[in-house]
């Protein structure tokens, strides 16, 4: 008896695929679509690719790129923010200060670069203040944008800032490099908004080259 109805239940399969394979594609969408929803198991890719990702968050303006923080578009809001940002001055090594691959912008240290010239040089806990360091930090963040600018053309291009590494020169017994750091990471949240958001490093160093104050790389994703 086993035996017969596996047979009948294998006879019933490969009847009912038949039929399947029988029917016209709209019928058979249709009933695909009723079983399992234009978003579920059932959908064609082409559905699929129409319905939006529940956790796409970030806004996007007119040109289908997002908005930057308060709706403004980053260069915009750096505008509005009015901060000026300087001609990246060439590098003092054997390096270049941006490299792209792919949709990834890998920018160089940058250091805290002055806007009349030279950069903030001293030790955290022993030459300057938190707060002088976190104003380092912004000048290094605003360093950074130039660089970026400069090898993408635009800062409305960018689609997220990805990781921040911060190095602070400061003495062994000081412990606030995150607090330092935030000068850079709180200027790309106020430009960027949600895409100013990013994975990040704060760490102390017994000396920087020419003795920095902060040192900062970014990675940057970019259209």
């Amino acid at each position: 008896m086993r035996r017969l109805d596996a047979g009948r239940s294998w006879a019933v399969g490969m009847a009912l695929a038949t039929v399947l394979a029988l029917l016209p594609a709209p019928v058979l969408a249709a009933a695909q679509e009723e079983k399992g929803g234009t978003t579920g198991e059932g959908a064609s890719p082409e559905q699929q690719a129409a319905t939006p990702s529940p956790d796409k968050e970030l806004a996007e303006d007119m040109d289908g790129r997002p908005a930057g923080a308060g709706g403004l578009n980053p260069e915009a809001k750096l505008a509005e923010m009015g901060i000026e940002l300087p001609k990246p001055p060439p590098p003092v090594a054997n390096y270049v200060r941006a490299v792209r691959t792919g949709n990834l912008v890998f920018l160089a240290g940058h250091g805290p670069l002055k806007p009349e010239g030279g950069y903030v040089t001293g030790r955290l806990g022993k030459d300057l203040t938190v707060e002088e360091g976190y104003k380092a930090a912004r000048l290094t963040g605003i360093a950074l944008l130039a660089s970026l600018r400069a090898e993408i053309g635009s800062l409305d291009r960018v689609r997220r800032i990805v990781q921040v590494q911060g190095m602070v020169n400061s003495t062994p017994d000081f412990t606030d490099q995150s607090k330092v750091i935030n000068g850079c990471s709180d200027l790309m949240v106020e430009i960027f908004g949600e895409r100013g958001k990013h994975a990040r490093a704060a760490v102390g160093m017994v000396s920087l080259p020419i003795g920095l104050a902060v040192e900062i790389l970014m990675v940057v994703e970019v259209e």
